[in-house]
């Protein structure tokens, strides 16, 4: 078994203050696949020492200069591709061809788009024409805690990495300590590198500890946090008494509306976007919102399409899905399929208990229920898992009212093929992002939500805006 109990900070491996072991449990056998050490206040003391002391240096650190450490790190990443993939596939279970093209292949994509963001950023410009002795300076914020979750690691991580470096602030990492070996595979990447000491550190730790710690910290200057809506509530509070800057990527539960005038692979690409990453995704399509002239000829599409759906162990080819993360997500998501048998709702393939064959991991049975209504448990809460519920509206009108009706608004789904509708519908639905039929958001465009979906936004321009301050200065001398 892997041992790996070591912190990374102020450009060093480090044993803990204190032993604290933690297995790392393998999803698709249950067993651990490895040992880690979970960090003390001493630990992340020690880190948020060591950023704030590297913070004057790297802020002063040209702009050009922190843009070819972010291309090194790049070239390293895609030369330790294999064993990030290797590291994902077996702490959370997602099937090593997707981790290898999906999984890994974010963290590429992230970091090439803020490579490109940083060259154009404008870290200094006039306010305007009318005010030529006036700068508008955008600054870092100064150290940033990052916490990242366990459902797509290597694109939390890159997205908050690479917009901190390229804004010039310090980090601390805590990554999910259910899914921390690829966070310390990054760590080295980012030593090797050449990243200043203390420009990044990481801590392993659980959200009670380091979270907590790095989140209430007098010397942190921003939390970046990704998880649930709960643990992010809990942060609000906990940062409110230093008034820290905070960032929010939270749950969702998306609306996907399907129209009579959809095109023929619209009910398909929502089901198997649904079931992508087995369901672990906070922008998935988990409400399918169909009309109800093409309501039957949907609900059966989608329940033969889920039932094709194969489910099997994460190191294992093939385009199948995996287990969910761990014992706690597997018994919340059974809970929540038999309650939405207990309140009514159609089960049209799928259910409770493992997939045949399956009897040990933490397998889920791709489900999906038909006849839900908006006041159902299934139709309300996020499940985190690979069940769809479907829903019927008559109207344009009606549907916007089912898909605002909810506290999440991180991503909605329209399939027409009427552009003037699917205009509409995009400035009427209560999200931070909107993809029509099937169209994927370009290189930097902003991801984020609003409502309990959380605040600011991640990604390109817009996520290294968000890791800086404005600075409003006049009198500015011509140069």
């Amino acid at each position: 078994m892997l041992e790996k109990r070591e912190f990374y900070i102020n450009g060093a491996w480090v044993s803990p203050a204190k032993p604290n072991d933690h297995h790392v449990i393998d999803p698709s056998t249950e067993e651990p696949c490895a040992v880690i050490s979970l960090g003390g206040q001493a630990d992340t003391d020690a880190a948020v020492a060591a950023a704030k002391a590297a913070l004057p240096g790297w802020m002063a650190t040209p702009a050009a200069d922190r843009i070819a450490l972010l291309e090194k790190l790049l070239e390293i990443y895609q030369s330790r591709a294999e064993d990030l993939a290797k590291a994902m596939s077996s702490e959370m279970g997602a099937p090593i061809e997707m981790s290898r093209s999906s999984q890994v292949g974010a963290g590429t994509w992230h970091l090439s788009n803020f490579i490109k963001a940083a060259k154009e950023f404008k870290f200094e410009q006039p306010l305007g024409d009318h005010a030529p002795n006036d700068r508008i300076i955008r600054e870092a914020v100064g150290v940033a805690g990052l916490i990242t979750p366990w459902n797509w690691p290597m694109n939390q991580i890159t997205l908050k990495v690479g917009a901190a470096v390229a804004a010039g602030c310090t980090m601390v990492l805590k990554p999910s300590e259910e899914s921390p070996l690829d966070a310390m595979i990054f760590a080295e990447m980012m030593h090797e590198a050449g990243f200043p000491a203390g420009v990044f550190n990481l801590v392993n730790g659980d959200g009670v500890g380091v979270g907590s710690q790095l989140s209430c910290h007098k010397d942190v200057d921003m939390i970046s946090f990704t998880g649930s809506t709960r643990a992010g509530t809990l942060i609000s509070k906990a940062a409110a008494d230093t008034l820290k800057k905070v960032h929010l990527e939270l749950g969702g539960k998306g609306a996907n509306i399907i129209f009579n005038d959809a095109d023929d692979k619209a009910v398909k690409r929502g089901v198997l976007h649904m079931m992508n990453n087995t369901g672990q995704s906070c922008n998935a399509p988990s409400r399918m919102l169909v009309q109800s002239d093409v309501y039957d000829k949907a609900v059966e599409e989608a329940g033969n399409v889920a039932s094709q759906v194969t489910v099997g162990p994460a190191s294992e080819d093939g385009r199948h899905i995996g287990p969910v993360v761990n014992e706690t997500q597997f018994n919340k998501i059974q809970d929540l399929i038999q309650k939405g048998i207990d309140e009514g709702a159609r089960l049209v393939t799928g259910g409770t208990g493992r997939p045949d064959g399956l009897n040990r991991g933490f397998f889920v049975k791709p489900t999906v229920f038909a006849d839900v209504t908006p006041d159902m448990t299934i139709a309300r809460e996020e499940i985190f898992g690979p069940v769809l519920s479907i829903m019927k509206f008559d109207t344009e009108e009606q549907a916007v009212q089912i898909a605002n009706d909810t506290v999440y608004g991180l991503t909605n789904y329209v399939q027409s093929q009427d552009g003037e509708r699917r205009n509409r519908l995009a400035r009427q639905l209560r999200s931070g992002m909107v993809e029509m039929n099937g169209q994927s958001r370009a290189a930097g465009s902003p991801f984020g939500g609003m409502k309990q979906s959380g605040n600011g936004r991640e990604g390109g321009l817009y996520g290294i805006e968000d890791f800086t301050e404005i600075k409003a200065v006049s009198g500015w001398a011509a140069e």
